[in-house]
């Protein structure tokens, strides 16, 4: 059962147990119907309901960045979202590409639930949600389907190792159309093992990747995340870093040999290798 907190003359604050944690929906100070989600005290993803183009997260900025340069501007995309969070992604892309048709894939019913029930979302956008794990229902997909693959998947604040692996970039490389992008948000921080073997990973099935993220975490000398952007055709580097640049949130953008090199020889990750991402350190979200 859902339960609501009443915050200073403003919106309630909604907290409701699902299959992830304790969720909760709380409302944004700045933006009216803004609203944050909470997974055991970790944020997961904001939604602005007035302005559904609205990132606030700066790693979810840098995923859209990657919607707007999957595609001529403007223009309707078949998208994948593995994880659903708030719907975020999935939102910005349909008010920012009218017509696209997407697919969400959602382990936890519950927490959907929630958010079907307390941050509906047009009924007119062409989204559907599938339940059920990641890798399943990537399965599902068509050979080639889909301009976008955003891979977004956190239990317990840590990726699941299933979905980390070359045999897991493999069945996102085939559901992916010829030039389609595949974007995930991954976490880590020093030594930055989990990031390097992603990498190393991701370049054995993509001939293209960068990756974009704070300066503070390529150095490794925080916890945070980054968002690898992979394909089958050059990425526009030039662009992303341009926007990286001038986010709220500066961002640097590695690509190329230097991305490469950044690697530290780490091996590719394997189904038989694969290991969850690392636990957040206590203080990350404090």
């Amino acid at each position: 059962m859902a339960k609501s907190r009443r915050g200073r003359g403003g919106p309630e604050s909604v907290t409701e147990t699902v299959d992830g944690g304790l969720a909760e929906l709380r409302p944004d100070r700045d933006r009216t119907r803004g609203w944050t989600l909470l997974i055991d005290g970790a944020p997961q993803s904001h939604v602005d309901l007035d302005d559904p183009a609205c990132l606030d997260f700066s790693y979810q900025r840098r995923l859209g960045h990657a919607a707007d340069l999957a595609g001529p501007a403007g223009k309707p995309l078949r998208a994948v979202h593995l994880g659903g969070g708030a719907l975020t992604l999935a939102r910005y892309v349909a008010a920012t590409r009218p017509r696209s048709t997407q697919q969400v894939v959602e382990i936890d019913a519950p927490l959907v639930d929630l958010v079907r029930r307390q941050l509906p979302w047009d009924s007119g956008w062409r989204i559907r949600v599938r339940g059920g794990d990641a890798r399943a229902g990537l399965a599902k997909i068509p050979d080639g389907w889909a301009d976008l693959i955003i891979a977004d998947v956190f239990g317990g604040a840590r990726t699941p190792a299933h979905l980390t692996s070359t045999e897991f970039l493999t069945e996102v490389h085939r559901a992916l159309r010829p030039g389609g992008f595949y974007a995930a948000n991954l976490a880590d921080g020093p030594p930055l093992r989990f990031l390097r073997g992603q990498i190393a990973t991701a370049h054995t099935v993509f001939p293209e990747l960068c990756l974009t993220a704070d300066p503070a975490v390529l150095r490794g000398k925080r916890f945070g995340n980054a968002v690898l952007l992979a394909a089958d055709r050059p990425l526009p580097v030039a662009e992303l870093t341009r926007r990286a640049a001038t986010d709220p949130q500066a961002g640097r953008v590695e690509h190329g040999r230097a991305l490469l090199d950044f690697t530290g020889g780490a091996a590719p990750v394997t189904d038989a290798t694969a290991l969850a991402s690392p636990a957040p350190p206590a203080a990350a979200f404090d």
